[in-house]
């Protein structure tokens, strides 16, 4: 699955790809059409320094080009390497949502049975959830179709009704036990 992003950057590298190559034929065609010049020119006699001159010119569009495909080579290895990270890393993303999924839906479950004993409405459980998804009250006031004042005061009440200060308390009383003790996290409680 490939994201906009991704789609407009593979749009850009193919129309740097496709300028490259053309930049490259077109320096190989003036190194031919030069080098031809150069070989007749020096038949006929024509002073060492235009000689000098046209061959130095046909060795900068030869080297042109050899740079031109080298690096469009070594863009096209670092697109490839890049696109089997994201590959790999977009599997293992669904990996771990399917694999997480039952234990999320406990938790959902296990949410709502808390907003439920403390007896929240249903407006302010769907609230709620949005504040522990980290949602400012202006994108709940949006999802919800509400404005941003009753966001705030459906937030005001959620925590009143549920004994907490904010909503960092809210998130903290859900998350706090997800998270290991800080002695296994490797956290000391008397930082020195």
């Amino acid at each position: 699955m490939m994201n906009t992003t991704s789609k407009k950057n593979t749009t850009t590298n193919t129309m740097m790809t496709r300028e490259r190559q053309f930049i490259a034929a077109v320096l190989l065609v003036i190194t031919f059409m030069v080098g031809a010049d150069l070989a007749t020119d020096s038949r006929e006699g024509v002073t060492w320094w235009h000689l000098f001159a046209e061959g130095l010119t046909a060795l900068t569009a030869a080297l042109g080009v050899f740079f031109l495909l080298r690096d469009s080579f070594t863009l096209k290895r670092s697109l490839e390497v890049e696109r089997s990270t994201v590959s790999r890393l977009e599997s293992e993303g669904k990996a771990w949502q399917a694999q997480s999924k039952k234990y999320i839906e406990g938790l959902s479950q296990a949410i709502d049975q808390q907003l439920a004993q403390w007896q929240l409405s249903h407006s302010e459980r769907e609230v709620a959830f949005l504040l522990l998804k980290g949602l400012s009250f202006k994108e709940i006031a949006e999802i919800r179709n509400t404005s941003e004042k009753t966001a705030r005061t459906q937030s005001t009440a959620i925590y009143s009704k549920a004994g907490l200060a904010g909503r960092s308390e809210l998130a903290a009383f859900f998350l706090e036990d997800l998270l290991p003790p800080s002695e296994a996290r490797g956290e000391d409680k008397n930082p020195s």
